[in-house]
């Protein structure tokens, strides 16, 4: 687990250079509030709360959550987020290693269906504003729900941005002349996406990650936008931009990949991921939510069970 929180570090400080202070502040606040949820479960479990919090899995699960809302967040949101991840989602169920779902993205999920407004209000990257939101300002945004002047505050993300300018009926050439999107997708997020893939990559090459994971479900997505940007190619964007997008390259390397939700084998592995990569695509394009990976890793998390059962190996003197 430390591993994956030092994989995650490059991306997230060019996130915080990009997006300003908010990134770092929905981070401390979800990692306080993580790891108070998983205190007050293991306490109440009776178990050992050194024990619990040495894996360290708390803290990925608060990492995981933070980086994929928007900055700025309210504080009490962050907690909602918090206490469904950690106690419904994990410790409901038994705690680390019996979690059926995903806790980050039960948490990311719960937020998104209460709260759909302002789980579309990103930050404007850094080159499209005079100037970011000071620290004073992130706080007084997150504590005090203080409103800020600068137009920064309701800037749609480019996956957002796409879909619903496809809605107006807009060209996707139309569309990604504008400043928000960069030569292969987000402009600024192409490069946040790169610092993470370099990260999974890290945790594949010390093999803490298996690397079919993440290869399967970037080729599901992949060969999804592939068949539909051939057929209609003004309508639907090209698989690098589907792929070069944080929510994908995260999905990939690090939640696609929890061992626990996840799948057994390394056939029900492939099967899983590019579920994944599938399912989301299909959100993205007709969906009513502008990204799917959250959605598609906990419906996978429903199947894997399934999955195992046909694709587990026979144990040797076991019958088929």
């Amino acid at each position: 687990m430390r591993q994956v929180l030092y994989a995650l570090i490059p991306g997230t400080l060019l996130m915080s250079w990009i997006f300003g202070w908010g990134v770092l502040t929905n981070l401390i606040l979800a990692t306080i509030f993580c790891l108070g949820f998983e205190i007050l479960a293991i306490k109440l479990r009776q178990r050992s709360v050194k024990i619990a919090l040495s894996d360290y899995s708390a803290v990925v699960t608060a990492w995981l959550l933070a980086i994929s809302l928007p900055p700025m967040m309210p504080w009490w949101m962050l907690l909602i987020g918090c206490c469904f991840a950690i106690i419904v989602a994990k410790h409901f169920y038994g705690g680390i290693g019996n979690n059926p779902f995903n806790p980050a993205m039960v948490g990311y999920v719960v937020l998104l269906i209460a709260y759909p407004l302002q789980m579309t209000q990103w930050l404007a990257p850094s080159h499209m504003v005079e100037a970011l939101p000071s620290l004073a300002n992130t706080l007084g945004v997150v504590f005090a729900g203080a409103d800020l002047t600068i137009d920064a505050v309701s800037m749609a993300t480019p996956l957002d941005t796409l879909k619903t300018e496809l809605g107006l009926s807009k060209t996707l050439g139309e569309i990604r002349s504008t400043a928000l999107f960069g030569t292969l997708a987000g402009a600024g997020w192409e490069w946040i996406a790169g610092l993470y893939a370099l990260g999974g990559l890290y945790l594949v090459y010390l093999k803490i990650i298996p690397w079919q994971t993440p290869v399967a479900l970037i080729a599901g997505m992949g060969v999804m936008a592939s068949v539909f940007t051939l057929a209609m190619p003004d309508h639907f964007a090209p698989p690098t931009f589907h792929i070069i997008t944080t929510g994908c390259i995260l999905g990939a390397f690090f939640i696609a990949t929890d061992p626990v939700s996840g799948c057994s084998s390394t056939k029900g592995r492939v099967i899983f991921a590019a579920g994944v990569g599938a399912i989301a695509y299909i959100i993205r394009g007709w969906g009513g939510y502008p990204d799917g990976i959250a959605f598609g890793v906990l419906l996978m998390n429903m199947a894997a069970p399934l999955i195992d059962h046909y694709t587990v190996p026979k144990a040797y003197g076991q019958s088929s």
